[in-house]
């Protein structure tokens, strides 16, 4: 399983390039005698290949659903995986890979366990995904009433093993694109009308942060401007506002929008706004069956569940905007999206040892 996760994480797999780990993770489960079928939402997603899913016969008629996503953020370098005291890590500065491929080794660590032994209690379904770290495109774009599982879990949550997350944001991004008049910024600045300067004015004049223990602000990217003697004639805000309920996301994204056409206005530029949704809020109902059967799993394993919330998207927001019962569980992964990440060999055990439980509890008459 080690040699498996190095080997994948050192595939390139950028969002839009998921091609030659998705032949990869098909490779693997086509050796082990298992059918892999592929959906056709990689234009849809603007992926480079669709989703996965790949079934496992259990000795009972139900099924259990397991889900990890193929593709990584954007590095530089290529990645090469060195292992030091149980500890993996990327030997230069750039990503690991484990988010999320350390979920992706996991599942097919599952599949090769039970292509070798007698068969599960229930049946295994196994999905990849792609372009999740840009919108969860790939989950968006599937079609859930394919699954034949009535619920499953997603494992890409970067905290300790036996987190389950119980609650997740709306995620709603603006774009505002300031447009004012260019002039010579030493001959005639009067002249001109900053888009820089009325793109200031807005981000001065919002509350960004954390603004509630559910609720965050945060300006991204800020671009514009030609030269530096040049008073700028355009500039860029990127930004987003989170919030687990789903009307105090609309509520600072509302904020956020005046800002922009007070700062606009104030400083006589015209200013165009880009308002998107990349997903949805929710809160596990206590009564779910995933959450009974993952406090069990957990349990089963040793383990001591813990209930969060997170302010990270998940492929579960976007399988549950579909009707679809999922649970957003730990996989034991660390800094995430960055040269630091890095995953404990112990935490790949532990994870396959839940979701072995999970699959044990799942075949548990409610």
């Amino acid at each position: 399983m080690y040699e498996r996760f190095a080997r994948l994480c050192e595939i390139p797999s950028i969002t839009g390039d998921e091609r030659a780990v998705a032949d990869a993770v098909t490779a693997e489960l086509t050796a082990l005698g298992l059918e892999v079928d592929e959906d056709d939402c990689a234009e849809a997603a603007r992926a480079g290949a669709g989703n996965l899913l790949c079934r496992v016969a259990g000795s009972g008629e139900r099924s259990v659903l397991f889900a990890a996503h193929l593709d990584t953020v954007p590095h530089e370098e290529p990645i090469e995986v060195v292992e030091e005291d149980g500890v993996f890590r990327s030997a230069g500065e750039t990503i690991l890979g484990a988010d999320n491929k350390a979920a992706v080794t996991v599942l097919i660590e599952m599949a090769a366990r039970a292509a070798a032994g007698p068969p599960p209690p229930i049946g295994i379904e196994l999905l990849f995904t792609v372009a999740e770290e840009q919108g969860l495109r790939g989950a968006h774009a599937l079609d859930v009433s394919g699954l034949r599982s009535e619920f499953g879990f997603v494992l890409d949550h970067a905290t300790p093993i036996g987190e389950i997350i119980t609650a997740a944001p709306t995620y709603k991004r603006l774009i505002a694109d300031f447009r004012g008049v260019e002039a010579h910024a030493g001959l005639a600045p009067e002249a001109g009308h900053s888009a820089i300067e009325a793109a200031s004015a807005a981000v001065a004049a919002m509350k960004l942060g954390r603004l509630d223990p559910e609720t965050t602000a945060n300006v991204g990217l800020i671009e514009g401007g030609s030269a530096p003697n040049v008073v700028a004639g355009s500039c860029r805000l990127d930004a987003e506002a989170r919030g687990i309920e789903p009307g105090r996301a609309e509520e600072v994204l509302m904020a956020m929008i005046e800002a922009c056409q007070w700062a606009g206005g104030e400083r006589r530029c015209d200013v165009d706004i880009e308002v998107s949704e990349l997903f949805r809020g929710y809160r596990v109902l206590p009564d779910e069956r995933s959450l009974a059967v993952g406090r069990r799993a957990l349990a089963r394993a040793g383990i001591e569940p813990v209930e969060i919330s997170t302010g990270g998207g998940s492929d579960a927001n976007a399988l549950r905007l579909q009707g679809y019962e999922a649970l957003l569980l730990a996989n034991g992964t660390r800094a995430n999206h960055t040269p630091d990440e890095s995953v404990e060999a112990a935490e790949l055990d532990r994870m396959l040892a839940v979701c072995l439980a999970a699959v044990e509890e799942a075949a548990t008459p409610c």
